[in-house]
């Protein structure tokens, strides 16, 4: 059995608090929501808080409120928001790419909040304390040199949240609070250069609050790969919006790629290839051959990084398929 490592659990009831418990303790203190992730990584010794600072208590970071847009807490269950009506209706990429993470059990401890600022994963990096040992530690904790690329600066531990991609098709914004007052971002400004620096907002900032627009004329999809149909992290996610104008052309399209690179890649050239094209099979492949370029997969996750490239086209043109309504040549469910 693996064991946490010793730490002080204190659980304040604002957020203001939160940030200032964790500004006052610095690099020794980290915020803690369902723990879904920051447990395991904690009992592999990647992390070693000596103060974990509880969020569950945090009113202004529960809930969920659609008025027109839709407020998520980040305190919010993946699972509640996978299941929430009003979500599937009007949101329904949030909503499946809520209920695509892990299993149902960590789902019902999981949060948005901590899905949108889970920790970036390597082949090289998550396993436990005894193997990384044997083989010399990499950059991202205790090593000085990424395993993956050895030439490199910089640690390439690749982004595996499912909502993330969602989040920035979709142009959503995050309320991130300091130990001074609040602040508003979208969602493509919080992810940092690397796989260490994974996270732009500032340590001791709390995210309490996900703000999604009206999605009203626009549709929406999200698709998972991975290698099992639960449990498994991303090996590519694809989120994509789009809008049609009244000649049924494209009027406005995103295309946001997951697990293929430090952070969520935005394929802005195929979305600027889309506007003012019909959306039917033709277009569909050359936007695909466009929108995949920018992946970067490396050998840091698992199925093989020339596999996973080819299927950022694949996956990229079933869902602009599924949201033109065309068949997007899936393989049927085994029969129950």
């Amino acid at each position: 059995m693996i064991r946490l490592p010793p730490f002080r659990y204190v659980a304040p009831r604002t957020a203001r608090e939160a940030a200032r418990l964790l500004a006052d303790h610095g690099p020794e203190a980290m915020a803690v929501a369902g723990g879904t992730d920051l447990f395991p990584n904690m009992k592999r010794r990647q992390f070693t808080p000596k103060v974990l600072v509880a969020l569950r208590n945090l009113e202004e970071a529960s809930g969920l409120r659609a008025n027109g847009g839709l407020d998520v807490g980040a305190l919010a269950t993946l699972s509640d928001v996978a299941a929430s009506p009003v979500v599937n209706a009007r949101w329904p990429a949030v909503a499946r790419s809520a209920g695509l993470v892990s299993s149902p059990p960590l789902r019902n401890a999981g949060t948005m909040g901590g899905n949108l600022c889970v920790d970036t994963r390597c082949n090289y990096y998550n396993q436990s304390e005894f193997w990384r040992a044997s083989i010399g530690y990499c950059m991202k904790k205790d090593g000085d040199v990424c395993l993956v690329a050895p030439g490199s600066d910089k640690c390439w531990a690749l982004s595996s949240s499912d909502t993330a991609p969602v989040m920035i098709a979709l142009g959503a914004e995050v309320t991130l609070v300091g130990p001074g007052g609040g602040r508003r971002i979208p969602v493509r400004d919080l992810y940092g250069p690397d796989g260490i620096a994974y996270l732009a907002k500032r340590p001791e900032e709390v995210l309490t609050q996900i703000h999604v627009p009206d999605c009203a004329g626009w549709m929406t999809t999200y698709r998972k790969v991975r290698r099992r149909g639960s449990i498994d992290f991303p090996v590519l996610g694809v989120a994509v919006a789009v809008r049609l104008a009244a000649s049924r052309r494209v009027e406005k399209a995103r295309i946001v790629l997951g697990a293929v690179h430090t952070a969520p890649v935005e394929a802005t050239d195929a979305e600027e290839f889309l506007r003012g094209r019909p959306l039917d099979a033709e277009t569909i492949e050359m936007a695909a051959g466009i929108a995949y370029k920018p992946a970067k997969p490396l050998d840091n996750a698992d199925l093989s990084y020339a596999w996973r490239k080819r299927m950022a086209r694949i996956e990229v043109a079933r869902a602009l398929r599924e949201v033109a309504g065309l068949p997007t040549g899936d393989l049927p469910p085994f029969p129950a």
